[in-house]
């Protein structure tokens, strides 16, 4: 038990949430990051797919790693994103219909999340299945973290809700308070990024240059 928790598996899944994060150290899944946050509750829900499909993927490539053919091993890679991309969008429909609307093609577009493939061909392809698991989820989580702060913004100060529940009170809004438009417009979202990566380069030194 000790050597699944050892510290280089500790390090392998806290590094993306904060030191090496995909979105803001890596700069990756920056695109689904512009299209589903306009509201909190699709950007939970796509970082909460993106986190369970990368771990898992992780944890089937590498336990495929050592028989499949060097040649053809992106086409495999391709195939069981596909697979599991096909099986979160059949959930989501059953289970979270709406939301599976207001996500539309993005849930589709996971195939290609650089995130994804960028996981699986740097770290799955080396490494045991427990390992590359950590690895995915810590990976998605870091993802899913950037989404719903980016979310939250975006939906409280565009829309005045929070999860479609209204928290800005309407006495605000008689004396004058009026939602800020700009913040359901994709350009908005990259600019809360862009802050959230100089917040973390303000703080950690190390990600300073030099």
């Amino acid at each position: 038990m000790g050597q699944l928790f050892s510290r280089k598996n500790k390090e392998v899944f806290s590094s993306p949430l904060n030191p090496n994060n995909p979105v803001t150290v890596q700069v990756l899944g920056i695109c689904s990051a512009l299209a589903v946050t306009a509201k909190l509750e699709p950007a939970i829900v796509m970082g909460l797919s993106v986190t369970v499909i990368v771990a898992f993927a992780n944890v089937i490539i590498s336990l495929l790693r050592n028989t499949i053919p060097n040649r053809i091993r992106i086409i495999v890679q391709l195939v069981v994103v596909a697979a599991l991309v096909t099986i979160v969008s059949e959930v989501l429909k059953a289970f979270a219909y709406d939301v599976s609307v207001q996500l539309s093609v993005y849930v589709g577009l996971i195939i290609t999340n650089c995130i994804l493939m960028g996981r699986l061909e740097a770290f799955a392809m080396a490494n045991g299945p427990w390992e590359s698991f950590l690895d995915g989820l810590g990976n998605g989580l870091g993802y899913a973290i950037i989404l719903v702060i980016v979310g939250f913004f975006r939906e409280l100060l565009g829309s005045g809700t929070l999860l479609d529940f209204r928290v800005i009170p309407q006495s605000l809004y008689e004396a004058g308070y009026l939602n800020n438009g700009l913040m359901l417009m994709p350009p908005m979202a990259l600019i809360l990024c862009a802050c959230i990566i100089w917040a973390q380069r303000t703080r950690e030194k190390a990600l300073q240059e030099k």
